[in-house]
């Protein structure tokens, strides 16, 4: 069971299929869901039914729920055994986010950062250079005032410079670059760390992209048209998304695309986003399931899924291949997402983090839009969260 838009699942259907033609011993059937939120329901719905699918594309901030209540099958063990590919073709950030307890859980397929997405042609019409491969907090937040225009002066504003999800996902890659941290133990946290004062300044630096420079919608703006939709329709010249978008920005004809890296503050730091075949207990030939992750995780099989766009091949010979770098598909500077891995990190891997993230997510939003401060923001997000924290399970041994 996968998820993702049409392009996507074109894609899994033509892995799917050459797969299925390969042999005949093994039969796989697809189910495909949309909706990333439907997908998570799904997932939830059918592992506390006891009958999910046999492989499941998991992201990394929500597998440890499932491998914490021993819903899922560790593919270290098939991985070692493999004579088709080997843990030391992957990327290592990506493969390290699924190891659960000493063992690798699921298989990354992607690995992608947060990037800026731009519309070229807004940037040309307001006279402005690109963005470059480094540019700074400053750079960008005044890149972001020169493309944020109201053109008929009634005081509405009709293009906005960004956009940007008020969460704390989003908001993490600026808090490391401010050399802060997020949660108090990177291995077995015990809180999240926004009241600390360089992580506080970090959330300041991201809540004034709305309540002080005024280059992101307002609440009210958000809702009648999200911030996606403003960049695909011309009206919103930045946009901070991961790969994903790529197959839906492809379908743009009416303005020139591109990406840049995210500008650096005190240091460089993206942050990862990786989604990783998994198996489940459940499943009734797990050496069959095998076979086709391992299929779909070779180079044949990533090299099948990237032409979607959609991924960025966490097998470093499919990122680094034309695949990946097709010069006659956008974006242009693709290799922003490779050139990246050595600085991606990541959030906790413990079983209760989605809540956590959820919680938070509340919390930095009000502040986001001047309901609240980011004193109290960062105050709430702390005490709120505290009991997800005591009821984690993590990813290392007790």
């Amino acid at each position: 069971m996968v998820f993702g838009d049409p392009a996507e699942f074109n894609a899994y259907k033509e892995l799917v299929d050459t797969f299925n033609a390969q042999q005949t011993e093994i039969h796989v059937e697809l189910t495909h869901v949309p909706s990333p939120k439907e997908y998570r329901t799904r997932l939830v719905t059918e592992f506390a039914a006891g009958s999910p699918p046999d492989i499941t594309l998991m992201n990394y901030r929500r597998y440890a729920g499932f491998a914490a209540n021993g819903m899922l099958e560790p593919l270290g063990p098939y991985l070692a055994q493999s004579a088709l590919i080997s843990q030391n073709d992957f990327y290592d950030v990506a493969m390290d986010a699924f190891i659960w307890q000493g063992t690798l859980m699921c298989l990354p397929q992607n690995i992608s950062s947060l990037v800026v997405y731009y519309n070229q042609d807004l940037f040309d019409a307001a006279g402005l250079p690109v963005p470059p491969d480094e540019w700074t907090w400053a750079e960008f937040v005044d890149t972001a005032v020169a493309l944020t225009q109201d053109f008929d002066s009634d005081g509405t504003i009709d293009q906005y410079g960004l956009g940007v999800e008020p969460s704390l996902f989003r908001l993490a890659p600026f808090i490391w670059q401010n050399n802060a941290p997020l949660v108090d133990d990177t291995v077995r946290p015990t809180r999240l760390t926004l009241t600390r004062p360089p992580t506080l300044a970090a959330l300041q630096w991201f809540t004034d992209l709305h309540n002080v420079h005024g280059v992101v919608p307002g609440r009210i703006e958000e809702a009648a048209q999200d911030s996606e939709s403003r960049f695909l329709s011309g009206t919103t010249a930045m946009f901070l998304n991961s790969r994903r978008g790529v197959p839906t920005y492809r379908e743009i004809d009416s303005f020139t695309w591109d990406v840049a890296p995210l500008p650096h503050g005190k240091t460089s730091a993206g942050i990862l986003h990786s989604d990783a075949y998994c198996l489940s207990t459940t499943a009734v030939d797990k050496n069959a399931a095998w076979s086709f992750i391992e299929f779909a995780n070779s180079e044949a099989g990533q090299t099948i899924i990237a032409g979607s766009g959609r991924t960025v091949p966490s097998l470093k010979s499919v990122a680094e291949s034309a695949a990946f770098l097709d010069p006659t598909q956008p974006p242009s500077r693709a290799n922003v997402f490779i050139n990246n891995a050595s600085i991606l990190r990541r959030v906790p891997i413990i079983s209760t983090w989605q809540e956590i993230e959820s919680v938070a997510d509340e919390e930095i939003e009000r502040a986001y839009y001047g309901d609240i401060t980011i004193d109290e923001a960062a105050r709430l997000a702390f005490q709120r969260t505290e009991e997800y924290f005591l009821r984690a399970k993590t990813a290392v041994y007790p």
